[in-house]
C-alpha cells in the first residue's frame, strides 16, 4: 500500500468516527486523541475502521503506533506491505 493510499484509509477511518474532522488540517505529529477529542471508545472505533479499510490486523499492542496521523499512515504502509 502506498503512503497516499494509507493516508486515505486513515482519513476515511477518522471521518467515519468524527464526520466533521478536517483531516487535511491535522498536524502529522499531533496526538489524534487530543486533536479530535477522541475518547477511548472513539479510538477503538477508529482502530476497527482502519483495520477494515486498510485490510490489516491491528492488535492492542499496536495502538501506540496509531497515536498521530503520521504514525498511523506509517503503520498502515508497513503492515500492509
Amino acid at each position: 500500500m502506498t503512503p497516499q493510499d494509507a493516508r486515505r484509509a486513515v482519513a476515511a477511518a477518522l471521518t467515519a468516527i468524527v464526520p466533521d474532522a478536517d483531516v487535511d488540517a491535522l498536524d502529522e505529529g499531533a496526538p489524534l486523541r487530543d486533536e479530535l477529542e477522541l475518547d477511548s471508545l472513539d479510538f477503538l472505533s477508529f482502530v476497527e475502521q482502519l483495520s477494515t479499510r486498510a485490510q490489516v490486523r491491528i492488535d492492542e499492542s499496536d495502538y501506540p503506533a496509531l497515536a498521530t496521523l503520521g504514525s498511523s499512515v506509517a503503520f498502515v504502509v508497513e503492515r500492509a506491505a
